[in-house]
């Protein structure tokens, strides 16, 4: 159960049941199976003297990729010693295994990286685009193999591009409404529907390498995001709280590919993430939205989420507008002497309605981002270049 992975899907719903399923099976305690499952399921305990949580699971790989362009981005040279090894690390991490995703994905070459320290039958498109956008950045001195790489995850990335345009997490085409009709349906949570953040942090990933707005994958792309766009302009955030980071990342994608940004859709969401800026330049959002869009744009001013909304607006151009002065203002006069930021309030999302995740790297690496996204934009360029060029 779980061979080559830290438990089955690396991820506490699965891993819990999986145990359960054992014991009703009738395996005993010292069955290898359940013992490794148990084993497995222990490694998410985290206790100190005064408390004992569980994490619902491991983010080494994604937290790594951001973590290594924020300090490319911010100026940190990319041949430092911290980031050639780090780079490396998740080189070896490309996944080379068919998982379950090839039942709906024909596509031949494996490859991909998943969000874990071993989750090899579940590598997914979020983490797979955001460390090839790491790995462009940072080339490793002993990078045999890297092209190799970034060509196979290339198109493993591309391969996931569902009928309506968009990006799921893990799988093609898994969106049929009705089985979220049936009992068994836990929390309406066992689709992997397509959603405008993901699919933009694609077109973030394809742009940076030389695709443009011409190409079919791309126009089919920003199709989709025209159709998901709310009433208001915003977008709904599938993988962190909530359209602040939607709007943020879908703004973002389309400045990096090289979309006219000066059309009437894109500037509505940059307008909402203006209209619910808090009166201290922040920007704070709470997962209540997913129950109640009424308190979208709504919360306590945050380090993650001002950072994304400063880059949405960044991407729009007019690095002079007020929201953005604000907002950085707000960064600046809430770091901490040691450089850090305090945010206690959770900003990622798991399924909605159902769990949150609360990235403790957020609170530091976005701010950073988003300083140098600033930075970068002054100097005429959105991003540091890097060694892959799509052919």
């Amino acid at each position: 159960i779980g061979q080559g992975s830290d438990g089955l899907a690396a991820v506490y719903p699965a891993m819990l049941n999986c145990l359960i399923a054992l014991r009703v099976l009738g395996y005993s305690k010292e069955h290898p199976a359940y013992k490794k499952a148990a084993q497995d399921f222990a490694g998410l305990f985290v206790s100190d003297p005064e408390d004992f949580r569980i994490q619902p699971c491991m983010s080494p790989i994604w937290d790594t990729a951001i973590n290594l362009i924020s300090l490319v981005e911010s100026g940190l040279p990319a041949d430092d010693p911290s980031l050639q090894r780090a780079a490396k690390w998740l080189l070896d991490k490309e996944v080379r295994i068919r998982g379950d995703w090839a039942f709906n994905n024909s596509h031949s070459e494996a490859s991909g990286w998943a969000f874990e320290y071993n989750n090899v039958y579940y590598p997914d498109v979020d983490d797979t685009a955001m460390v090839l956008m790491a790995l462009r950045l940072v080339r490793p001195e002993d990078s045999w193999g890297l092209e190799g790489a970034f060509r196979r995850a290339l198109g493993w990335q591309l391969s996931f591009q569902c009928r309506d345009g968009g990006w799921a997490a893990f799988d093609r085409n898994v969106t049929t409404p009705w089985l979220e009709d049936m009992p068994f349906a836990d929390h309406n949570a066992i689709l992997d529907p397509t959603c405008s953040d993901l699919t933009a942090r694609t077109l973030e990933l394809l742009g940076y390498i030389g695709f443009n707005p011409k190409a079919r994958c791309v126009r089919d792309a920003i199709h989709y995001l025209i159709e998901t766009q709310e009433a208001d302009g915003s977008w709904y955030g599938r993988w962190g709280v909530n359209y602040i980071y939607g709007t943020w990342q879908v703004l973002r994608g389309l400045r990096a590919i090289g979309h006219n940004m000066t059309q009437d859709w894109i500037l509505r969401g940059r307008d909402w993430l203006e209209s619910c800026q808090n009166d201290d330049g922040g920007w704070g959002e709470t997962c209540a939205t997913y129950e109640n869009p009424a308190t979208k744009g709504i919360g306590k001013s945050t380090a993650s989420q001002t950072a994304w909304a400063i880059m949405g607006i960044c991407a729009c151009g007019d690095l002079d507008r007020a929201s953005i002065q604000r907002g950085l203002r707000f960064l600046l006069s809430s770091q901490k002497l040691d450089g850090s930021w305090d945010e206690p309030e959770i900003t990622g999302t798991g399924f909605p309605g159902v769990f949150y995740l609360k990235y403790d790297m957020y609170r530091q690496n976005f701010p950073l981002l988003a300083l140098a996204t600033y930075v970068n934009h002054r100097k005429g360029f959105i991003t540091q270049p890097g060694f892959y060029r799509s052919s």
